[in-house]
């Protein structure tokens, strides 16, 4: 491996973009702290499981102002992210710097399967690999194209929910619901009450059985699309250095926030309505104006969130405040998978065993406690003694080899 590959120093790295990722890290595991603890089947045929009204209130609260939304937001930056590091290293290494980048990907994939399969179906690393791919395929594509598969991806689920409108029949939902009842069942059964190497064999069997049943493809190519169209916008971000120069972007930044503030509320209240009063899974236009809906919530709040990040970080008292999740931030890898780690060994019957006793309402105490009270501060006296998290540390040597060796740990945030 050529000297010149080499991960990128302390002064490299852009305050912006970690803050952003640590808030992403929380508001990802607000939005997968429920299925931590219930069955991803659960639901499926449009009933709660807890019809409390406290539970309903938060688990509205939690769809229509995270659920998303920060896994949309991480995607953009894992595109902005991959034109940086894409950048540099052909700066750096152009003869080799396409073949480094898809060992990264190739680890990131590693890491994402043997999370998936062996500690938690909900892994989205191996996504964001598969999607890494595309983005080396499309890095030089003219913006008109990136748009047009921007649009493609939003108009996905319209035109699908119109087709299920037409073509399911009611056999087709009963057999869609008892599936997920029974499969409901099975995971009731080895996460609540399973050894951990039980489980492990559960999630593969359920990743298995996710990726070949035709009624959960459907379901999965919605979800990979939503994921792709933030892709596409942290792409062209990415090419534009927007994150390098977000100063001299404020004023469109400050416009693009309450813009997308309002149609995200605006649209969140159309899939708020119909989270709220419908209880069956029967496929309706009212279902696929809901849909939608969501889809343009998700949007609107992501850009919200972001564009109010990025303002803070350029005021001086309010980055100060911010600063600590920015910490967060530059140990993504490792922090994502502590939260994987450290939920399945509350809920799961390896753990603690509080699967299924665990409702939406405490789902988010649970949640901002683990996030503040433990990650937080872990993060925080890890970063002070070394350089990288150590799934990242793992990661780069595995990319770079010897050239991933740290120095000593990063300037503090406050300072960068």
């Amino acid at each position: 491996m050529p000297s010149a590959a080499r991960p990128i120093a302390a002064n490299e790295r852009i305050l912006t973009i970690d803050i952003v990722r640590g808030f992403a890290l929380l508001g990802i595991f607000i939005m997968s702290m429920p299925r931590f603890n219930t069955s991803f089947f659960a639901g499926a045929d449009g009933s709660h499981l807890w019809p409390a009204w406290w539970d309903r209130t938060a688990q509205t609260a939690r769809d229509v102002l995270f659920s998303g939304k920060f896994n949309s937001l991480f995607s953009l930056l894992f595109a902005v992210g991959f034109t940086i590091q894409l950048g540099r290293l052909e700066e750096r290494d152009s003869a080799h710097a396409t073949r480094i980048y898809l060992k990264r990907l190739f680890w990131l994939f590693i890491f994402g399967a043997v999370h998936a399969c062996v500690f938690w179906t909900g892994d989205i690393l191996h996504v964001y690999a598969i999607f890494g791919l595309v983005l080396l395929l499309l890095r030089r594509a003219p913006d008109k194209l990136l748009w047009l598969l921007f649009a493609a991806c939003i108009l996905y689920t319209p035109i699908m929910g119109v087709v299920r409108v037409h073509l399911s029949t009611p056999a087709d939902v009963q057999n869609f619901v008892t599936n997920s009842s029974l499969w409901e069942a099975w995971n009731n059964d080895f996460y609540a009450h399973g050894s951990f190497l039980q489980a492990a064999s559960e999630h593969t069997r359920e990743m298995i059985y996710i990726y070949s049943d035709p009624s959960n493809l459907r379901i999965l190519a919605g979800f990979y699309l939503q994921i792709f169209s933030t892709m596409l916008l942290g792409l062209m971000l990415g090419r534009r250095k927007f994150f390098q120069n977000s100063a001299e972007h404020l004023p469109a930044v400050r416009r693009a926030q309450w813009w997308a503030l309002v149609a995200g509320v605006a649209s969140g209240i159309g899939f708020g309505v119909y989270e709220a009063t419908v209880t069956n899974s029967k496929p309706t236009l009212f279902g696929v104006f809901a849909s939608t809906c969501y889809v343009l919530c998700r949007l609107g709040i992501m850009i919200f969130y972001m564009a109010t990040i990025i303002r803070c970080v350029h005021n001086d008292t309010w980055r100060r405040r911010i600063a600590p999740m920015g910490v967060v931030g530059r140990m993504p890898l490792s922090n994502y998978l502590l939260q994987t780690l450290i939920a399945t060994a509350i809920f799961y019957g390896w753990g603690l065993g509080l699967w299924g006793k665990v409702g939406p309402a405490l789902d988010l105490v649970f949640a901002f406690g683990i996030f503040f009270l433990i990650q937080m501060p872990l993060s925080h006296f890890w970063m002070k003694r070394h350089a990288l998290g150590p799934m990242e540390y793992l990661w780069r040597r595995l990319t770079y080899g010897r050239a991933a060796m740290p120095g000593k740990a990063l300037p503090s945030l406050e300072t960068t």
